[in-house]
C-alpha cells in the first residue's frame, strides 16, 4: 500500500491530464497523476506494428488548433503537411467513381447547389453558437429536440446532399448516426472548428502531423512530471468532502489531495465509487452520454502506388463501408500509408462478422477507392478503441438527442473540490487533442485561484 498527500489529484494521463499536472506545478502545487492504462497519452497513441509505425489515435493539427499548436511548439516537435497533392475521388450511390479537385464532391449540378446552399446555411447558423455555452442560442431547445437527420430532411429532398452534409458531422466526426444526436449537437461540432467549411475542408481540418507521433505532446508532458506520473492505477473509489479528497486506486495506492480532477472520458465516471455519491443532476447527465463508434483502419504498402495515378489518396462517398480515407505516409518513409474510417452502422455490421470478413470487406472499399493494388497491403491494422476499456468508444462523447441543451451547463461544474477536464467537454477543440489543452489549462487555472483564495 502506497500512501501519499498533494494539493492536487489528477485522474488520467491524456493530453487534458498532463497539461493541467504541468500547469498546476508551474504555480506551485504539488501534483500526482494516476492513469489506469501501462502507458501514457489516452486516446493518443504511436505505436509500431509490424515494423509499421502507426497513429492509432488522434494524429492531426488544423490551423485553428492554437493551444496545441503552441503546445508542439514549446516542446520542440516539428511538424510536416499531409499529403495532398492530385485528385481526390469520390464514390456515388450507384458506385461510380469520379476524380476531382477542390471542397465540393462531384454530384449533379443541381445537387452541387443544395450542398453550397446547406453549408452556407450551417455557416450562418454556427456563427450565432457559441462552442462553449451552445445552450445559450435563442433557438437551442427546439434544435436539440430534432435529429440532425430530420433537420436535413426539413431542408432539402436531394437525398445525396443530404448524405453528404450529414457524412462530416456523422461519420466523419461524432461518428453516431445521424438520427442519434441533435442539429444542436451537429452546430456545436462545426462551431469548435470555427465554421461548418471548415469541417467540408479536408486540407484544413487535416492539415498537419506531428513527426514521430502526435503522442509525443503527452509523453514529453509526463517525463517533466517525473515519479509524479503513476501507471497502472485505476481508480475505483473517490472520496470527497468539502476540504478536499481521498482517491484508492487498484494498484494499492492512496492519494489525499485538495482537489481532484478527473482527466478522462466521462462516460467513464460510473466505473468510479464516489463517497458521497455525485449530485442527482450530475447522475442523470452522464446517462445522457455516449460514445461513438468508429474503426480506424491502417494500411501500409511497399510505396504509395496511388500517387503514379495523379492520386492525392484523400477519398470520400457516404455509400463506401470506409466512408473517407486519406494518404498518411509517415515522413521521411518509402512505403505509402493509407488511413481509411469506418463508422456508426457500418461499424456495427462490420463488428458481426469474423476478423477475416471484416478485413476483406475493408480492404475491398479502399479498392472501390484506390484499385486493386489496395487489397494487397504489407501491414494491416485495425485501431478499436470500443474495445479499450479505459475509453470504450471513439472518437469522444457526445450527448443523444435533447441532452446538450438540457444538461450542457453543468457538464464541467466541479462538485465540490472534484473537477472535469478532456476533450469531450471543450468548447473550441471539442473532440481534439486542442480541445484536450485547452481544458487542462482551464481546469488548472480555476484550481489555482481556489487554492490562493
Amino acid at each position: 500500500m502506497t500512501e501519499i498527500t498533494r494539493d492536487v489529484v489528477i485522474v488520467g494521463a491524456g493530453a487534458a491530464g498532463t497539461t493541467a499536472a504541468n500547469e498546476l506545478k508551474k504555480a506551485g502545487l504539488s501534483v500526482a497523476v494516476l492513469e489506469a492504462r501501462d502507458r501514457v497519452g489516452g486516446r493518443l497513441w504511436t505505436d509500431v506494428v509490424d515494423g509499421a509505425m502507426l497513429e492509432i489515435g488522434g494524429q492531426w493539427v488544423s490551423p485553428d488548433q492554437e493551444a496545441l499548436k503552441e503546445t508542439i511548439e514549446e516542446l520542440g516537435l516539428e511538424t510536416y503537411r499531409r499529403y495532398r497533392e492530385g485528385d481526390s475521388v469520390y464514390v456515388n450511390a450507384s458506385g461510380e467513381l469520379t476524380r476531382f479537385t477542390g471542397e465540393i464532391f462531384p454530384v449533379p449540378e443541381a445537387t452541387e447547389k443544395e450542398l453550397v446552399r446547406l453549408i452556407e446555411k450551417l455557416d450562418a447558423m454556427v456563427a450565432l453558437i457559441d462552442p462553449d455555452k451552445p445552450w445559450e442560442h435563442p433557438d437551442a431547445e427546439a434544435l436539440d429536440r430534432i435529429s440532425f437527420e430530420a433537420w436535413l430532411e426539413e431542408q432539402t429532398q436531394d437525398q445525396e446532399a443530404r448524405d453528404n452534409i450529414a457524412l462530416f458531422i456523422a461519420g466523419a466526426m461524432l461518428t453516431k448516426p445521424a438520427y442519434a444526436f441533435s442539429a444542436l449537437q451537429a452546430l456545436l461540432m462545426a462551431a469548435s472548428a470555427g465554421s461548418f467549411s471548415n469541417l467540408v475542408d479536408a486540407d484544413y481540418i487535416l492539415d498537419e502531423r506531428v513527426v514521430g507521433g502526435l503522442q509525443q505532446v503527452p509523453l514529453l508532458l509526463a517525463e517533466r512530471l517525473g515519479d509524479d506520473v503513476f501507471l497502472g492505477q485505476p481508480v475505483h473509489t473517490v472520496q470527497w468532502h468539502a476540504d478536499g479528497v481521498t482517491v484508492i486506486t487498484d494498484g494499492d495506492m492512496t492519494v489525499h489531495a485538495r482537489f481532484a480532477i478527473l482527466a478522462h472520458a466521462p462516460i467513464l465516471y460510473p466505473w468510479i465509487d464516489f463517497a458521497p455519491p455525485l449530485p442527482r443532476l450530475k447522475q442523470q447527465m452522464h446517462q445522457h452520454i455516449s460514445m461513438g463508434f468508429v474503426i480506424k483502419v491502417h494500411a501500409v504498402y511497399d510505396r504509395p502506388f496511388w500517387r503514379e495515378d495523379g492520386l492525392s489518396g484523400t477519398a470520400f462517398s457516404p455509400y463506401e463501408i470506409a466512408h473517407e480515407a486519406y494518404d498518411n505516409t509517415n515522413h521521411g518513409d518509402e512505403r505509402g500509408t493509407l488511413v481509411g474510417f469506418v463508422s456508426d452502422r457500418n461499424a456495427d455490421d462490420l463488428f458481426r462478422v469474423s476478423a477475416e470478413e471484416r478485413k476483406e470487406r475493408i480492404l475491398l472499399s479502399l479498392a472501390n477507392y484506390y484499385g486493386p493494388q489496395a487489397k494487397e497491403p504489407l501491414v494491416y491494422f485495425e485501431s478499436d478503441w470500443g474495445a479499450e476499456e479505459w475509453t470504450r468508444g471513439a472518437y469522444a462523447a457526445s450527448f443523444d438527442l435533447g441532452g446538450l441543451a438540457r444538461y450542457g451547463a453543468d457538464l464541467r461544474t466541479p462538485v465540490g473540490p472534484i473537477h472535469f477536464a478532456c476533450s469531450d467537454m471543450a468548447g473550441a477543440g471539442y473532440q481534439h487533442v486542442d480541445g484536450a489543452i485547452r481544458m487542462g489549462r482551464l481546469v488548472a487555472a480555476n484550481i489555482v485561484a481556489a487554492a490562493h483564495s
